[in-house]
């Protein structure tokens, strides 16, 4: 069974009214999920590359996301993770 969702969600004069403001912005230019699926809840770990400063950051979320590393680039970030 396959289902299709509708080309188009219907208006909703509530949601024509939001507006997002400066500080719900997105802060970053990409990111990328890392998991270690042999734990049990799997480890899991957020690589993001920040969009004003430009470095990389490693944010682990056992720990709200806190950054756990920081570097210039991307190599050197994916070396800490392997």
């Amino acid at each position: 069974m396959s289902y299709r969702a509708p080309d188009r969600a219907p208006q909703n004069t509530e949601n024509a009214k939001t507006q997002i403001t400066p500080t719900e912005e997105t802060q970053w230019e990409f990111a990328e999920i890392w998991v270690e699926p042999w734990l049990s809840p799997p480890h899991i770990l957020m690589l993001v590359k920040k969009e004003q400063s430009g470095k990389f950051s490693i944010q682990n979320s056992g720990q709200n996301y806190k950054s756990i590393f920081t570097s210039d680039t991307y190599e050197e970030s994916l070396m800490w993770l392997r």
